[in-house]
C-alpha cells in the first residue's frame, strides 16, 4: 500500500536547509561529534501533548541530537503529526569551535504528493 502524505503546508518549501538547535544539552553534543556530512538523521515530531511541540532530530540509532528551529517546527510539526514524511541528511558538521546552533546543518526533503 502506497503512503499518501497529507496536504503540504501552503507557502512552505518542500526542500530546505536548517540548523539544529539544542545540541549541547544533556550530552547530545557527543552524538553530533559522531556525525559526518552525508549521514542520514531522523526527524521526529513531539507527541501532541506538548505545550509547544517541536520537531526533533535523532541519530539513525535513535539518540536525540537536538531540534529544528521553532520557526520551522511551527509548520512542519503539524504536517509530520498528520502522517507527513521528511528525510534529512547532514550537510555540514562542525566542532565546538563554532556556536552550538551552527554546528550541524541539515538538508531536509519532504515527501509531497
Amino acid at each position: 500500500m502506497k503512503h499518501t502524505p497529507p496536504p503540504f503546508p501552503e507557502g512552505q518549501p518542500p526542500q530546505f536547509r536548517s540548523t539544529v538547535h539544542g545540541t549541547v544539552f544533556a550530552g547530545r553534543d557527543r552524538f553530533v561529534e559522531m556525525l559526518q556530512a552525508g549521514d542520514t538523521v531522523r526527524l521526529i515530531a513531539d507527541p501532541p501533548v506538548q505545550i509547544d511541540p517541536e520537531v526533533w532530530v535523532h541519530m539513525e540509532s535513535g539518540e536525540p541530537i537536538g531540534h529544528l528551529p521553532v520557526e520551522i517546527g511551527r509548520w512542519l510539526w503539524p504536517w509530520l503529526s498528520r502522517g507527513g514524511v521528511a528525510e534529512a541528511r547532514a550537510l555540514r558538521v562542525r566542532g565546538s569551535d563554532v556556536p552550538s546552533w551552527r554546528r550541524l546543518l541539515l538538508e531536509v526533503s519532504c515527501r509531497v504528493a
